[in-house]
């Protein structure tokens, strides 16, 4: 096979899909190909699609169209690939469709790929069928397809990593950086257990699988060597870390030794579930030097009602409660979340409870989204009479985006006179800089303009004034 062989990787969805996208740029690497930026001519376009709702499903579809019409080979793998395999390569002729258990040999088979050389593709699944039920057995069956996947790398002779390629957590995976900065995702896990009646995720995600601790820490040296100065822990559901390596509590003996790492100034933890957030971790996230004090929830709603058909713990009292607790312990700590307007059966008692929360809780940054059916969920066999039509779907999604602009604005114009912490990511000029204080995660939040009366360089954490707000935005003053 020529070593002339080009690829460019579109990375669609998630901060988990850039970690899939970076192992897969490795594996492409040592099999040979020449990576090309996006939008760069390349032999063969691979775009990570995403397919967690309509909206994301629609933009990969769209994606792997463009590619196609650009004249260049096109493959598809991710989310969107997984979930719907030979549906989607009957719909996408265009496209060659490609697994998760693809993901090994993904070097070879673009170059089949590149030959003309067209594989079926697969049956889509149940991934959480290919585990053991119980947490605690899945560990053997991880390793021997870590050693399956060592068999596969060691034929394209990942032992002799090209420049730019490094092992993140033993021999493998490898991992090559695709975007570079002072902030990158380390994944601590993947799948999830957690059976919310909306979401489809586990059934192409797979079972809870924690990564160990000692993979962890590798990786997060690696990075720390390559420039990154804050680690966002990503996984579906981080609260659960452990729990298959017999240690509910993982996360919280974790976090501190990923903070000691050098080179590393911040970790954040994305992606709590209230029902497991347990004292001790909110102690930890609120205490340890080098953590942020930054809690992502997945409240989804806040009426009981609603929760309870989502298969979801919880109601407005019990997570102002829990926002209560963290902020008896860090009065400072960033609070985000995501909700969900539209649900079947939905009421206005429903919204006026989420209205109130809203009002009450003060999040640093709302995500609202309307409810749509997804496939192979128990939300989407209710009944047709509880369904709202997406007309009314989109006027309450309007309606509570409205009100979480005015929140997020609120909660920033109240940190003005707050001492933060502000990691600088960018110079802007005139002394000018862009970074993130700790309440600000990477591409989900606002950001911070610093303006500073010394030179200041990407990866200085810097103790600044909040001095004004525009929106979910600060300006301080360092």
């Amino acid at each position: 096979m020529s070593s002339s062989r080009t690829v460019s990787l579109v990375t669609l969805g998630c901060a988990r899909n850039e970690v899939d996208s970076e192992e897969l740029a490795a594996r492409l690497a040592a099999g040979g190909w020449t990576l090309r930026g996006e939008g760069q001519d390349a032999d063969v376009v691979l775009v990570n699609t995403c397919g967690f709702i309509q909206a994301a499903k629609q933009e990969s579809i769209d994606e792997l169209l463009s590619a196609a019409d650009s004249g260049a080979k096109v493959a598809a793998v991710g989310c969107l690939a997984e979930r719907y395999g030979t549906e989607l390569a009957s719909e996408l002729p265009e496209a060659q469709v490609l697994s998760f258990d693809d993901y090994p040999d993904i070097a070879a088979r673009l170059d089949d790929v590149l030959a003309g050389h067209k594989r079926p593709a697969h049956v889509a699944r149940d991934r959480r069928r290919l585990l053991p039920v119980s947490p605690a057995e899945r560990q053997a069956t991880q390793q021997a397809t870590r050693q399956a996947a060592q068999q596969a790398a060691n034929k394209a002779d990942l032992t002799d990593l090209p420049p730019g390629v490094a092992p993140a957590s033993g021999p493998q995976p490898v991992r090559r950086r695709l975007t570079g900065g002072v902030t990158a995702p380390l994944k601590i896990a993947s799948g999830c257990d957690r059976r919310c009646s909306f979401c489809a995720i586990p059934s192409f995600r797979g079972a809870f699988v924690s990564r160990r601790p000692p993979e962890l820490l590798a990786e997060a040296g690696w990075l720390a060597a390559d420039g990154v100065r804050e680690l966002l822990l990503v996984s579906e559901n981080s609260t659960s870390y452990g729990k298959d390596l017999g240690d509910l509590r993982l996360l919280e003996t974790v976090l501190p030794e990923l903070a000691k790492v050098d080179g590393i100034a911040r970790v954040r933890v994305s992606y709590l579930q209230p029902a497991e957030v347990r004292p001790g971790l909110i102690d930890v996230m609120t205490s340890t030097p080098g953590v942020a004090p930054y809690f992502d929830l997945s409240f989804q709603h806040a009426s009981g009602a609603v929760l309870r058909k989502m298969r979801r713990f919880g109601d407005r009292a019990r997570f102002t409660d829990l926002i209560e607790r963290v902020r008896d312990a860090c009065p400072d700590a960033g609070v985000r979340s995501n909700f969900i307007v539209g649900f079947p059966g939905e009421t206005a008692a429903d919204l006026r409870e989420l209205e109130l929360f809203l009002s009450e809780a003060r999040l640093d940054a709302i995500g609202i989204f309307g409810y749509s059916d997804e496939d192979g969920t128990e939300a989407a066999t209710f009944p047709a009479a509880d369904k709202l039509d997406s007309g009314e779907v989109a006027r309450r999604v309007g309606e509570f985006a409205g009100l979480a602009e005015e929140v997020m604005a609120q909660r920033a114009a109240d940190r003005v006179g707050e001492t933060v912490e502000v990691l600088v990511e960018e110079a802007l000029g005139d002394g000018r800089y862009e970074g993130r204080a700790a309440h600000q995660a990477p591409d989900v939040d606002g950001s911070t303009t610093l303006i500073a009366d010394r030179p200041l360089a990407p990866g200085d954490l810097v103790i600044a004034r909040v001095t004004e707000s525009a929106g979910a935005d600060l300006i301080a003053s360092a």
